[in-house]
């Protein structure tokens, strides 16, 4: 994975941090995945709808990084409830953009959508 995907998905966690919708939206595909523990959808609008209303705080805590994406492990706190919960998402890249944001419940999940493993993580 190239560094300046990394860097898309850092900027992505800095516009859901901010609670910027349309920030977040462009930096992934017309057609991105979104996926969670309700379902999946696709579209950049859903990220947009998502990023408005979930009111969440994505804290990076370890990377995976492999030809396709990469999963990043995190302590998310959302806004009515501020204790962490640690997750992991699974995001898959196309042309230096998001095309699949995939949450899991935790990093071995994510890390085998993506075909990776433990010795994929990287230090940032």
């Amino acid at each position: 994975m190239a560094t300046g995907q990394l860097e898309t998905i850092e900027r992505w966690h800095a516009a859901v941090n901010e609670g910027d919708a349309q920030g977040a939206g462009t930096l992934c595909t017309a057609d991105v995945e979104v996926g969670g523990p309700r379902g999946s959808g696709f579209g950049r609008e859903l990220v947009v709808e998502w990023v408005g209303h979930a009111g969440i705080r994505l804290d990076p805590v370890r990377w995976f990084c492999g030809p396709g994406g990469a999963v990043v492990e995190q302590d998310a706190r959302w806004a009515a409830d501020d204790r962490p919960t640690r997750l992991a998402t699974a995001f898959r890249m196309s042309g230096g953009r998001i095309s699949g944001v995939l949450r899991h419940p935790d990093v071995a999940d994510a890390l085998a959508q993506l075909g990776l493993a433990a010795s994929d993580e990287v230090r940032r």
